[in-house]
């Protein structure tokens, strides 16, 4: 069985329990404004509590997110700082600890149907690419709700000469596919010519990513990885729409369970998504020692 490689968990959810607004359609990219500090702390936190990777706060430093409080044209000095408090945390950690540049969806998360045309998207993710790799030692395309998207992204990705990752998000039913419906052999044949160097499912439901592990196993020998989330999104959500998320209960026991099911399955790269914050992680790696 491969090494673990222990992720982060999510970002978001954290700044909100450690006291900071993610309101005004901003999410997470308000406390590169507010509170730099903060982010640095929840990157220290997370490698402290065991993680061997962290990922950089731009999911949201985008135009689209960004636009909504007037700063659209902020969107890749943002970038940049998200890049630059991340690389500086990690460095303090004598090169034990990597960087990955994360590239979200453009518009809203798990909408498809929103995503921008290939002509409009690529642009964007060649400058988010720009933005952040002097200071990433890889690329994760993260959250990815249809394979279009995820070409899209991992195309600039793989322009950047650094290593790369992609993540779906999956449909909640169990062997549904993406958000999209499309199968997840039709997403793995979207991206598989530009050759990842791992494969991963990401903020979804822990029923959900089994299944597609499975599913994915048999098409690669490539690295695979999951992270899920700690919420169920309901059809039309959007950031700052009146449609709720739903939370779950998952205690540290059961995502350790899981985290043992998923080994077994060959996955080799865990993490944490919305909702799974250190104390996660910090089981997780207590798991491998």
């Amino acid at each position: 069985m491969n090494a673990l490689t222990i992720l982060d968990g999510g970002m978001g959810v954290e700044l909100m329990a450690r006291g900071q607004s993610t309101g005004g359609g901003l999410w997470s990219a308000q406390a590169l404004l507010q509170a730099p500090e903060t982010v640095a702390d929840i990157h220290r936190d997370y490698i402290k509590a065991g993680a061997s990777i962290i990922i950089t706060n731009s999911y949201s430093t985008i135009p689209s997110y960004l636009a909504k409080g007037g700063m659209a044209e902020q969107y890749l000095s943002l970038t940049q700082r998200a890049g630059e408090i991340a690389r500086s945390v990690a460095d303090e950690f004598d090169g034990q600890v990597r960087v990955a540049g994360s590239l979200p969806p453009l518009d809203e998360s798990y909408r498809f149907d929103l995503a921008p045309v290939d002509e409009e998207a690529r642009p964007v993710y060649e400058s988010l690419v720009e933005a952040l790799s002097p200071y990433v030692d890889l690329f994760v395309c993260e959250t990815m709700s249809c394979a279009r998207e995820g070409r899209n992204a991992a195309l600039a990705a793989a322009a950047s000469g650094k290593p790369f990752w992609v993540a779906w998000s999956l449909n909640d039913d169990p062997g549904r596919g993406l958000r999209s419906s499309e199968t997840v052999r039709e997403a793995y044949a979207a991206v598989v010519d530009l050759e990842p160097e791992a494969y991963l499912f990401n903020c979804s439901t822990p029923e959900a990513i089994s299944a597609a592990v499975s599913e994915l196993r048999a098409l690669t020998d490539r690295s695979l990885g999951v992270y899920p989330n700690l919420f169920h999104v309901p059809k039309d959500w959007t950031l700052d729409n009146d449609v709720s998320v739903a939370g779950r209960e998952m205690t540290v026991e059961e995502y350790i369970a899981l985290a043992q099911d998923w080994r077994s399955q060959g996955v080799s790269i865990i993490g944490g998504c919305c909702g799974v914050g250190p104390r996660y992680i910090e089981a997780l790696a207590a798991m491998e020692a």
